[in-house]
């Protein structure tokens, strides 16, 4: 059943692939309109928060290096991952509200609207992995057949944030709220996810608590694929776990967006 649904949702995105492509390449045109520097920002941007983050911690707080790792190293393959996740989810709780003038149209389909968030959100995504790997490099540290491993997380992470966008963009047109409590727990996600500590701080048992939430997988993954070269096989049950947690929350999405969308129009 989940295999079949899963076929039907890859075809429809293959039917819709040009809409949705050239819907993704507005929305990332249309961050930088009338902005002198342009595209040039997608560098900047994340440039710049790394380097807050490190004279921050390397600097004022003399943060030691995790194990054989600067710490400015070991915290932009936590972050890379995380602000790809909170740009997704949050730009698309909005999706829906934002393109009421498009979801109202019938023959317009308003699931491919967290789907186009997701792709415009990869751009970024991609820069900040370069970024990372420059870092990797300038540090010394080598790029090996394992650091590829981070599209499988990448897929990860996609997945969950397209099953929560789902819920969301749906929920939120009926409830205005949803946008506030998304954007709150995002801020508290961001210091749950294990992005400025390391879980094998704690107690194993502890650690099993932490490890309920699903994000925590896939940063230990980026930082498994770019730092430690660590297959993610290696996981053994998590993986189990995540993938669990993951199509739950994926199918769960689908419904209740599916569910609701009859009445989006009315409501908008």
């Amino acid at each position: 059943m989940i295999f079949s649904g899963f076929i039907k949702f890859v075809k429809f995105l293959a039917g819709h692939r040009y809409l949705i492509w050239s819907m993704a390449k507005r929305e990332i045109a249309g961050q930088y309109v009338g902005s002198f520097l342009g595209f040039f920002w997608t560098f900047l941007k994340p440039i710049v928060i790394i380097g807050i983050f490190w004279f921050v911690f390397s600097v004022g707080f003399r943060s030691k290096p995790m194990g054989d790792v600067p710490f400015v190293v070991w915290l932009a393959a936590g972050l890379a991952p995380w602000f790809c996740f909170a740009d997704i989810v949050g730009s698309a709780t909005g999706a829906v509200i934002g393109n009421a003038h498009l979801v109202k149209k019938t023959q317009f389909p308003p699931q491919i609207l967290p789907v186009i968030k997701l792709i415009s959100s990869l751009v970024t995504h991609m820069v900040f992995i370069i970024i990372l790997v420059v870092l990797l490099l300038i540090q010394g540290i080598p790029i090996t057949i394992y650091s590829f491993q981070f599209i499988y997380y990448l897929f990860c992470f996609s997945m969950l944030a397209l099953g929560i966008s789902w819920l969301v963009s749906s929920l939120n047109v009926f409830i205005r709220d949803v946008g506030q409590i998304v954007a709150l727990l995002l801020q508290i996600g961001f210091w749950v996810s294990a992005i400025f500590w390391d879980i094998s701080m704690f107690s194993e048992k502890i650690q099993m608590w932490l490890k309920l939430n699903p994000f925590i997988y896939v940063v230990q993954g980026y930082r498994d694929s770019f730092i430690s070269g660590i297959g993610f096989w290696h996981q053994g049950a998590y993986n189990l776990y995540f993938w669990g947690v993951t199509l739950s929350t994926l199918l769960g999405g689908a419904f209740v967006f599916r569910k609701l969308r009859p009445q989006f129009a009315d409501v908008l």
